[in-house]
């Protein structure tokens, strides 16, 4: 009678460790990512943020959308940024969620359109940490201002609307 509950125990203790050391692994592999960006090694970057971004990290996929938009250690691609920054926007990524919105507005690697550039810019700042907001603010005015009241009405209702879906 004990020998199955044993058993179970073992399993189970088993496959918390492993998990723990895949937890363990990326957190260290998205570390070394961001070593790599701060002393500007892109492709050591980009190397360790891919297979993180692939398995659904919204922070991995962030920093590959900045990478492909600016072409740091990855070929400059506008259409490569916008699907990374969508992938992490969709998970509430803010600074995705900022970068995917500008490039709305300036139809790069995205057809130009001012609603979902707005929305993304919405969600944006209401989730922008204290020093960044007001910068954020008024960027999402900026385009707001460019906008009918229609259309402004359009992009309040999708960011109400809106909710993240995870990847992971």
């Amino acid at each position: 009678m004990f020998r199955p509950l044993r058993t179970f125990l073992v399993v189970a203790i088993a496959a918390l460790i492993l998990s723990g050391n895949a937890n363990f692994a990326k957190a260290a592999s998205f570390r070394q990512g961001m070593n790599a960006f701060a002393r500007q090694d892109y492709p050591a970057a980009a190397h360790n943020f891919i297979p993180l971004a692939e398995r659904g990290n919204a922070s991995a996929q962030s920093y590959l959308g900045f990478m492909f938009e600016t072409g740091r250690g990855v070929p400059q691609n506008y259409t490569e940024a916008a699907m990374w920054y969508r992938r992490a926007a969709e998970q509430g990524n803010g600074t995705a969620q900022y970068a995917l919105g500008l490039l709305y507005d300036r139809g790069q690697g995205v057809p130009r359109d001012i609603v979902e550039a707005s929305k993304w810019l919405n969600l944006a700042t209401a989730t922008a940490p204290r020093r960044s907001r007001e910068a954020r603010a008024r960027i999402r005015d900026a385009v707001t201002a460019k906008m009918t009241r229609g259309e402004v009405a359009q992009a309040r209702r999708l960011a109400l609307e809106w909710v993240p879906i995870r990847e992971q």
